[in-house]
């Protein structure tokens, strides 16, 4: 492959540079002043370990810089809007053109976000369906809009969009009929204070409340659950029924006056409309989610559901993975798919119906180039793995044929198996091709060494980086002595794999049946770390990630740990995994699923009150004489309470800012500047350092200021061994990546003194490390297996596969093309059959 020549310095002739995008005095995070020269129209690739600056540079910078010049081009109205965005800490950048960022991020937004949506395909497809759909008898032809279950014309009139009818029965209200009211026999009812109000006015109705449950009139029972009404009762707090009477008879003032909401009411209010998720979280123990009766889960309105195409109505035609579509569609943009019987049939909607036809098999042809041809239309956005996401984003970008655009990527080949690597690639140079510059921060070597240019950042992490190492074709790197980058760019693919474990036992499953994996029988050895290998959407995640945990929880009689933020009933697919457990549950004490979801959906979450050292660093300063002096506990420290933190920001140290056309932004709170507190609170120090102060600080910072205080010493530890050194303690759960949420999980449960053999299992644990980081995550994995538990992990990183103790590699293909165990054994024994997709890329590795 030919490169250009090296990068000039920056003292060289300014025309020489004239292809280049010229970057001097950076600053952003921890970049040390860097000048650096990145040419444009070229794949350029920034690496570096984790937190070594690198995303700092071209996201923090370039992007940013970008963002910043387009918005001051927009009218001074629009501008206004801005005016709070951060403008990033850099000298000057000269040749920047228009940029584009394709971010990591988990999918966003509802449960009726889908794939088709952000892709446009569903626009497309409600077209055809309008358009080219076959019609009963007699019956209109429906606008685009009445396919859509997010239009009140298209919903069903029962669920309105929704596909399911959320409700709630006697028994989930109450779960317990020997308990009294006054026992909280009715478990739905909120606690503390306004439970006690609503059996304060069944008091004043005249209910017993000290009675059985289940010895009340049954048309009392059924009033107290499901009444509509909100009837208001004067509440005599502490007085029994006579004695309100008689309150009420000799015209006493009542306490107040309460309003009484049933139980069935009040758990479906509560779910709809609470802003706290904790609120939500409990609501929905009392719910339960059937499929709508009238549109039996497919969201569209009869009459939408009545139009076929190929045989299919629009909601079966969406359940299909877009590679199944693009095949079943192919005969109407050939011709030899007669249209429906339509009043409006004709050549002109012929010829209409075979261009939107090709339009929607093209797109669908990109993406299938980019591997994503697996996923089905209908699937939620909130589902998406952060590579899938981005990846789909890439492909809607690659069919809008812009033209001297930077785009800027995030790892675009995380979640993606090295077969499909060669395949983004080629869209990548297409892009490219078309006159666009591609910058992307990327781990993967494969595309690392197939850059034009590489900027090396480091030569670590957090204060320990930030230096532009080498800016430069790749084998110029090859001499960068300081370069974390460079022994494994030019190592080649030596054997790594050692001898493996010996299993303990056998964890064996029968009958798993979940997404793409029907009937299946899996055995894992325990006792050793076994990686899940296989193409992307080969059905590793939903082995991995959901049946495993789930029938080994059942196995166990253990349930699953909720993440605080997610409403699962919203987000997860309809339905559980089925199978059992048929050996081997009896040896595990434990379960430990680890994740990438985010840790917060907002910036006042953050490493430091996930992992719950702050809360001892927060008693430290209670501790202090100043503190002491002035009255100061532990809840003074804390920005989530109203008697520490900020007034203006509320404790998050930033203000979400509207964009309205764009997407919305944090900015630092212009009253306490990001300190997230009270001006008196920043006054007490510890060893000169206020509670701010302490925040700011990375792990590695924080484990050197905490080294003689034992509570913290050992956490700051774990830390430092799962590569999060440079992550700052009060580093926003906002600005974290999925790998970098699993990591912060992962340290937090080995804090805990677990006892007993316990199965560990982790999605794709590498996400987002450099190659040096995945050598320090590995060890730290490895010694829960030394230590005698079983890991297990869905991994793509064949190094990471190389070196464990056994591989279930899944596919053959991906989507309904896999869900079956293609090998299983050692690395060495799966990298030479001949029918698995991974072995060509293992077989290097093993020897």
């Amino acid at each position: 492959m030919s490169h250009d020549s090296p990068a000039p310095s920056p003292s060289a002739d300014p025309h020489s540079r004239a292809d280049f995008v010229q970057v001097r005095g950076a600053r952003e995070h921890n970049l040390k002043n860097v000048d650096v020269d990145v040419p444009r129209d070229r794949l350029v690739v920034f690496t570096g370990v984790s937190g070594s600056g690198k995303s700092s540079l071209a996201f923090g910078t370039l992007y940013a810089e970008a963002q910043r010049r387009y918005l001051e081009s927009v009218s001074p109205y629009a501008r206004r809007l801005f005016r709070q965005m951060p403008v990033p800490d850099v000298g000057g950048i000269e040749g920047l053109p228009p940029a584009i960022a394709l971010q990591q991020q988990r999918g966003t937004g509802t449960g009726r976000s889908s794939v088709g949506s952000i892709t446009t395909l569903s626009n497309l497809l409600r077209m055809l369906y309008s358009r080219a759909g076959h019609y009963p008898a007699c019956m209109p032809r429906l606008e685009a809009e009445s396919f859509s279950a997010n239009t009140p014309m298209g919903a069903c009139p029962q669920c309105h969009g929704q596909g399911r009818i959320m409700d709630t029965t006697t028994a989930l209200l109450v779960p317990d009929d020997s308990l009294s009211i006054r026992q909280r026999a009715v478990a739905a009812w909120p606690t503390a204070w306004q439970g006690q109000n609503l059996r304060d006015i069944l008091i004043t109705k005249g209910v017993d409340v000290d009675c059985p449950w289940r010895d009340l009139p049954r048309e009392t029972r059924d009033w107290i659950l499901y009444t509509d009404e909100t009837p208001t009762y004067p509440v005599y707090p502490g007085l029994d029924h006579a004695a309100v009477q008689r309150a009420i008879s000799q015209h006493i003032p009542p306490g107040y006056n309460g309003t009484f909401t049933g139980a069935r009411r009040y758990v479906l209010h509560t779910f709809a409309t609470s802003q706290s998720a904790a609120m939500r979280r409990r609501a929905e123990r009392f719910l339960t989610a059937t499929p709508c009766p009238t549109c039996h889960g497919q969201r569209l309105n009869p009459d939408a559901l009545r139009v076929t195409l190929a045989g299919l109505n629009i909601a079966q035609m969406t359940r299909q993975p877009l590679a199944t579509i693009a095949r079943t569609l192919a005969p109407l943009a050939d011709g030899t798919l007669a249209l429906g019987a339509t009043p409006q049939a004709g050549d002109a909607t012929a010829i209409a119906a075979q261009r939107m036809a090709a339009d929607l098999i093209a797109r669908i042809a990109v993406l299938e180039r980019l591997g994503l041809g697996y996923l089905q239309a209908d699937r939620s956005v909130t589902t998406l793995s952060p590579g899938e996401y981005q990846r789909l984003r890439l492909g809607t970008q690659i069919r809008s044929s812009l033209f001297g655009v930077v785009y800027v990527l995030d790892e675009p080949s995380s979640g993606l198996h090295p077969a499909d690597a060669h395949n983004l690639l080629d869209a990548l140079e297409g892009l490219k091709a078309a006159g666009n510059s591609l910058f992307i921060v990327e781990h993967n070597l494969y595309l690392i060494r197939r850059a034009d240019w590489i900027v090396d950042v480091g030569p670590d992490a957090g204060t320990r980086g930030g230096e532009i190492l080498y800016s430069g074709p790749p084998d110029g790197l090859r001499t960068v002595p300081l370069s974390r980058t460079a022994p494994y760019l030019f190592a080649g693919d030596a054997p790594i794999a050692g001898a493996p474990r010996a299993p303990t036992g056998w964890l064996n499953l029968a009958g798993v049946t979940w997404n793409n994996l029907h009937d299946l029988s899996v055995e894992i050895p325990l006792g050793t770390f076994v990686t899940v290998t296989g193409l992307s959407g080969s059905g590793k995640s939903s082995l991995v990630s959901q049946a495993l945990p789930v029938l080994v929880a059942h196995a166990l009689g253990q349930k699953l740990a909720a993440d605080p933020d997610e409403d699962s009933i919203d987000d997860l697919p309809e339905g559980t995994p089925r199978g059992q457990v048929t050996a081997g549950a009896d040896t595990l004490k434990r379960l430990v699923m680890i994740d990438q979801k985010p840790i917060g959906r907002t910036p006042r979450s953050n490493l430091a009150t996930y992992t719950g050292l702050f809360d001892t660093i927060r008693q430290l300063y209670a501790a202090t004489d100043m503190a002491k002096a002035r009255g100061y506990d532990a809840g003074r420290f804390s920005f989530n309470l109203p008697k520490g933190r900020c007034p203006t920001c509320e404790g998050a140290g930033s203000v979400m800012v509207e964009l309205l056309f764009l997407p919305s932004v944090y900015s630092p709170c212009p009253t306490c500047h990001g300190t997230r507190y009270r001006p008196e609170v920043l006054e007490v120090t510890l060893r000169g350092k206020s509670i701010a102060d302490i925040l700011a600080m990375t792990v590695d910072e924080a484990a050197t200021f905490f080294a003689n205080t034992s509570a913290l010493a050992a956490a700051f530890a774990t830390l430092q061994q799962g590569g999060l050194g440079y992550l700052k303690l009060g580093q926003p759960a906002t600005e974290l990546s999925g790998g970098e949420a699993q990591r912060i999980k992962l340290a937090t449960e080995l804090q805990k003194q677990r006892r007993g053999h316990t199965l560990y299992i982790l999605d794709e644990p590498t996400t987002g490390l450099h190659p040096a980081d995945v050598d320090r995550l590995q060890i730290h994995l490895q010694s829960l297996v030394d230590a005698g538990h079983t890991v297990v992990v869905a991994e793509h990183d064949m190094r990471v596969a190389a070196r464990g103790d056994w591989i279930i590699d899944m596919g053959p293909q991906a989507g309904e093309g896999g869900g079956r165990i293609v090998a299983a054994g050692t690395p060495h024994d799966v990298a030479r059959n001949a029918a698995s997709r991974t072995a060509p890329y293992l077989l290097p590795l093993t020897g």
